[in-house]
């Protein structure tokens, strides 16, 4: 999972980026101690930062120059002054994209995706599914919402792949056994019901209910 460390003394918009950050199925962590910046890059070793030029004690433009020192992970510095020469100030001292204030987290969400594809060569299609805020990583089979991880059986997660690939239509249970079988061993309709359930719950648990809605007689969709 890919490390995104947030260096903005606003709090609140520190914890609104981590937020939207996670809810990407990235994972995210915000700076405490802006006198020693260096120390919290270190300690979380992140894949991107997003660094705001306006901090307390040294400001974006120091750090930049400190992590370029021992790093060529991706910055993305964040300003209220977004006038051409701090964009082109951010870009000499080692930035690698310019975010305006007040951020757009949709705006950033998607700058981050690039830098990161750009860097780490990743493929054009992000390896997730999204549905009501419910994020499903494909790399490490994870499900992810409101910044909290669901664990989740090889069989579930399977079944849930496989509803949200089709988000909009019924997913029949002949299909979502076939799916199964193809993967592993055979599957029974009752071992397919129960794997449903659990899953449920699961899904209810950690705050989405409904998610999967059964079709009497046809089959199952995301809600």
């Amino acid at each position: 999972m890919y490390k995104i460390l947030i260096v903005e003394d606003d709090g609140a918009m520190a914890e609104a980026m981590k937020k939207q950050i996670e809810s990407w199925g990235l994972e995210a962590r915000c700076v405490r101690d802006f006198r020693n910046v260096m120390a919290e890059f270190a300690a979380y070793d992140p894949h991107l930062v997003l660094l705001d030029i306006g901090l307390p004690f040294f400001n974006g433009y120091h750090w930049c120059g400190e992590i370029r020192r021992v790093s060529s992970v991706p910055v993305v510095f964040i300003s209220s002054a977004s006038d051409n020469m701090n964009i082109i100030m951010a870009m000499t001292m080692g930035g690698d994209d310019f975010l305006p204030k007040p951020v757009d987290l949709s705006v950033m969400t998607a700058k981050i995706q690039a830098v990161l594809r750009r860097t780490y060569d990743l493929g054009a299609k992000a390896p997730i599914l999204e549905h009501r805020g419910a994020v499903l990583n494909l790399n490490d089979a994870s499900l992810t919402f409101e910044g909290r991880r669901v664990e989740l059986t090889k069989n579930e997660f399977r079944i849930l792949q496989t509803l949200m690939e089709n988000k909009g239509k019924v997913v029949s249970r002949d299909t979502l056994m076939t799916r199964l079988w193809q993967m592993d061993s055979y599957v029974e309709e009752n071992t397919l019901t129960v794997n449903v359930t659990r899953l449920r719950k699961k899904l209810e648990d950690a705050g989405l209910r409904e998610f999967i809605v059964t079709r009497v007689g046809v089959g199952y969709i995301v809600g």
